[in-house]
């Protein structure tokens, strides 16, 4: 007999791709995994997943297997809201980048849990929120998205802004267009498998709209965007960062913004739900609250 743990080891198992992806996303060991799996194919006298040295793929029965699991547990995790009465219950997992999930999502969640506080709410931040091995109903993510298992609700527009600090600036000379970066110490994040090292902008005015790219060569990165802010508050280097995570840098004079007559390639700021039937009403119903925060003026835009 199929039981639940077991429709969401299968779910798990899609979605991350591997038996050791799956373990750390279930919180459980591989080989207690490999076993599940084992243990279920004999159940149900077929083979779900054939390995080999590429990875691992579902067979035919084993896709129709997380179909039908993807469709069940969103119903099984919509059942405490349909019995209780209009008042959320249940489980609400959310995933979300270091930095903003802890100034922005994590307050929308508290909100969340004290009008409702029969859901069971989990916050992880990520790195990579989106490719993150992790479970989740809701994931923030700042960028763009080429994925269709993925439904993007756009929270914010986001631009990228070129800053430093008023220091640096003193030291260094203010440069007075993209390509003179070169003569200057450039700080870099590495997030999202982007290429950190090449920055796209073109000219705002309506009658020069033609893109260019801007290679550079960083003299610190990091893989966290409040490190390098705090880098470029610091003096160290020009650094091409979120508007959500600079603008109160600038705001308070730690930052100056650079070519404002030019416009760098910016990061939306989405909340990603799973393209699975039956989403959940507390899963949407936190994403309206998401917008609510945001919408029509972000935060980081107020006054």
């Amino acid at each position: 007999m199929i039981g639940l743990e077991d429709l969401r080891f299968v779910a798990a198992l899609s979605r991350t791709g591997s038996l050791s992806a799956a373990a750390r996303a279930l919180d459980v060991t591989p080989p207690a995994l490999s076993m599940r799996l084992k243990k279920l194919e004999a159940v149900l006298g077929v083979n779900l997943v054939i390995r080999s040295s590429r990875g691992l793929r579902f067979t035919p029965e084993g896709e129709q297997l997380v179909l039908e699991a993807q469709s069940l547990l969103a119903r099984v995790d919509g059942l405490a809201d349909s019995l209780s009465g209009g008042v959320f219950a249940g489980p609400l997992r959310v995933v979300a980048p270091f930095g903003f999930g802890r100034i922005h999502v994590a307050p929308v969640m508290a909100a969340f849990i004290r009008e409702y506080p029969q859901v069971r709410a989990t916050l992880h931040l990520s790195e990579a929120p989106w490719n993150s091995n992790v479970e989740a109903d809701v994931v923030i993510h700042i960028g763009s998205v080429r994925d269709s298992s993925w439904v993007a609700h756009l929270l914010a527009r986001n631009a990228r802004w070129v800053c430093a600090s008023p220091g640096y600036l003193r030291r260094h000379g203010t440069p007075s267009h993209p390509r003179e970066l070169a003569q200057h110490a450039c700080l870099s994040v590495r997030e999202n498998e982007e290429d950190v090292t090449l920055w796209r902008y073109r000219n705002s005015h309506p009658s020069s709209r033609r893109s260019e790219a801007l290679r550079i060569s960083p003299a610190l990165t990091s893989n966290n965007g409040e490190v390098v802010r705090a880098w470029a508050v610091a003096g160290l280097g020009v650094a091409l960062r979120s508007e959500w995570d600079v603008a109160p840098s600038v705001k308070r004079g730690e930052l100056r913004r650079l070519f404002v007559e030019y416009e760098f390639e910016g990061a939306d700021i989405l909340a990603l739900v799973p393209t699975r039937r039956g989403v959940s009403a507390r899963v949407s119903h936190f994403v309206e609250s998401l917008k609510t925060r945001f919408q029509p003026k972000p935060p980081w835009r107020s006054n």
